[in-house]
């Protein structure tokens, strides 16, 4: 009877270091693989993130948005050309130059809610270049080695089960918590890129207003949002590249659990962060 106690205390405990030893291996593999992802989904410009929602988008826009666009482009060329009028005393000051000048403004205004779409995807094209420059040197300096968690085994098997299980329990735990968290990472992103859409599913409207000196802070601030989300996406990838190199610093020893927890903090601390980079971007770009 003790010899089958022992056989069967024998396999629990070579099944839980085996289980625990798995676990650990995968929360390190599950955070290169979310640095790794993260640098290549904010390099991502809106046309290739999903074609077709971004196919739809520009036709919906095209058929839609366009022509209020237009109406608010004519309303606004015809209150510049008064505003000229008036300038001038009621051209009792006349001067020819004036209406080449409108002719002008007007003309740039056309051009500009003509080629919106153009325009807007050049802004993330030039974002999306030094997010994917930035992203080969942060990918090859912040993999996480995972060394350290072979030699944790014969630690592990020196515990006698009484401190396996609680041990267990509490990586099995930390892993769902990254998992969660993991998740919240994938909706910042995703988040950020379905305000990109919805930003530049109304383009024209903001395009529209270029035509006047001071209604054109309208689109001022709308190039300025744009600019913010695009750089919203350099943000994040520093994020991750700081929670990397942190992650790097956790010394897994014999205190399995002090620094299963560290690594749960910094998940915590990557999210708080990665939250943060939208108002941070549009602080530094003054967009509203």
């Amino acid at each position: 009877m003790e010899r089958i106690l022992e056989e069967m205390t024998s396999w629990m405990k070579d099944w839980m270091v085996d289980a625990i030893m798995e676990d650990l291996t995968g929360i390190f593999d599950s955070i290169n693989s979310q640095v790794a992802s993260v640098a290549s989904d904010v390099a991502t410009s809106p046309a290739d993130f999903t074609p077709g929602v971004y196919s739809l988008l520009r036709e919906v826009s095209n058929n839609a948005i366009m022509p209020i666009a237009g109406v608010i482009l004519t309303f606004i060329a015809c209150y510049e050309l008064i505003q000229m009028v008036i300038a001038h005393n009621n051209l009792a000051q006349f001067e020819t130059w004036i209406f080449f000048k409108w002719i002008f403004k007007t003309y740039v205004a056309v051009m500009l809610i003509t080629h919106c779409f153009d325009i807007t995807m050049a802004i993330f094209e030039v974002t999306g270049q030094v997010i994917t420059s930035s992203g080969h040197i942060i990918q090859n300096s912040t993999a996480v080695n995972g060394s350290q968690i072979a030699q944790l085994r014969s630690t592990l098997e020196g515990m006698s089960i009484g401190e396996l299980f609680p041990l267990f329990g509490e990586i099995f735990l930390i892993n769902i918590g990254i998992k969660i968290l993991s998740l919240m990472v994938f909706l910042v992103i995703y988040g950020r890129m379905v305000e990109i859409y919805m930003m530049i599913s109304l383009a024209p409207l903001p395009f529209s207003t270029f035509g006047n000196k001071e209604q054109s802070q309208i689109g001022q601030n709308y190039v300025k949002s744009l600019i913010a989300l695009g750089f919203q996406g350099f943000l994040i990838l520093i994020c991750v590249a700081i929670y990397a190199v942190l992650i790097q610093n956790v010394t897994v020893s014999t205190d399995i659990k002090a620094s299963l927890w560290s690594v749960l903090g910094y998940n915590v601390l990557l999210v708080f962060a990665l939250f943060k980079t939208s108002t941070l971007s549009k602080r530094i770009f003054s967009a509203q």
